[in-house]
């Protein structure tokens, strides 16, 4: 009938007028571009401010403690009828070591050595059917390699150690016993002239080396057993055929 047709346009008007509340937050969907982003930045501000608001109810009903203000250097009760100590800093000897170590600063017998160039440390040789390749380079210092070296095939060996020149022993003298001992050498740790040098196991004078001292019977003040042990080559030992050196300790 005409009355229930006047009825449904009534209510369907209604519901038109309420519809831009409820379609709100569909409207991003078609809003595109710049014009998109001012309602995003539009309906973040209002969001934001929303939240303020119900924090603000929220706070006006809940208690909250109030701190007093702590005068600087104040002791609480419980501490005080101690009396005031302070710790002494009180380092092991290990640790100590392990520092030094760490910072590569070790007060070493030969704080200076004279450098040596690389022509002295390196001799060129001549390759090739008519020698005119001067890529390879014999090292002309003594050297120590591995117990489990081998050598690249010629063709790729560009550093090449002789092994008259190679060491596995070294003659240490403990500065404190006094004495002398015939120690295996446990690697090169660092040579004064450069780290290239270092790595080639090079042993010029003043490099640190690392030397087996299990036969010494040396102990940490744990109890354990020092099987390595750093010492400073003390002489030039292509010239004398042997390597002296002095323990550090």
């Amino acid at each position: 009938s005409a009355m229930d047709g006047a009825w449904t346009t009534r209510s369907a008007s209604a519901r038109r007028r309420r519809a831009p509340s409820r379609r709100t937050p569909r409207m991003p969907a078609r809003l595109l571009g710049a014009k998109g982003k001012r309602f995003a930045k539009k309906r973040y501000a209002e969001k934001a401010q929303m939240k303020k608001t119900l924090k603000m109810h929220d706070e006006s009903s809940s208690r909250q403690k109030v701190d007093d203000d702590v005068e600087e250097g104040a002791i609480p009760s419980y501490l005080l009828d101690r009396d005031p100590t302070q710790r002494a800093k009180v380092l092991s000897n290990t640790i100590k070591q392990k520092r030094k170590e760490k910072a590569g600063k070790w007060d070493v017998p030969l704080p200076k050595v004279r450098p040596v160039a690389e022509e002295e440390m390196f001799k060129v040789l001549r390759t090739g059917k008519r020698k005119t390749k001067q890529w390879k380079r014999m090292v002309t210092k003594a050297t120590f390699v591995g117990p489990g070296f081998t050598r690249k095939p010629p063709k790729y060996e560009r550093f090449i150690r002789p092994t008259g020149l190679r060491f596995t022993k070294a003659h240490v003298t403990h500065p404190e016993l006094k004495c002398t001992f015939n120690l295996d050498i446990i690697s090169v740790k660092k040579n004064p002239n450069g780290p290239m040098y270092t790595s080639l196991g090079v042993m010029t004078r003043g490099t640190i080396i690392e030397v087996n001292v299990s036969e010494l019977g040396l102990v940490t003040p744990a109890g354990k057993v020092v099987w390595g042990k750093y010492a400073q080559v003390t002489n030039n030992p292509e010239n004398d055929g042997c390597i002296n050196a002095v323990l550090l300790v």
